[in-house]
């Protein structure tokens, strides 16, 4: 399963590995794509969905799915 989140607050590819450290956490999730310019974040695996936006957040950043 794909799920794509905005992800804003991102300003430098530091600010990208923060966000794909704390994503990469979560349990389920098998890979993880972020994109500071695109404001986005895809995570492939069947991670919940609540629990990615919750990991976004603890990291600093504002999420969206």
């Amino acid at each position: 399963m794909t799920t794509t989140l905005t992800v804003e607050g991102m300003s430098c590819e530091h600010c990208e590995q923060s966000v794909a450290d704390a994503l990469a956490e979560v349990e389920g999730v098998t890979d993880v794509a972020v994109d500071h310019e695109g404001a986005s974040a895809t995570v492939e695996g069947d991670a919940d969905e609540d629990a990615l936006v919750a990991a976004v957040d603890e990291a600093g950043y504002t999420a969206q799915a």
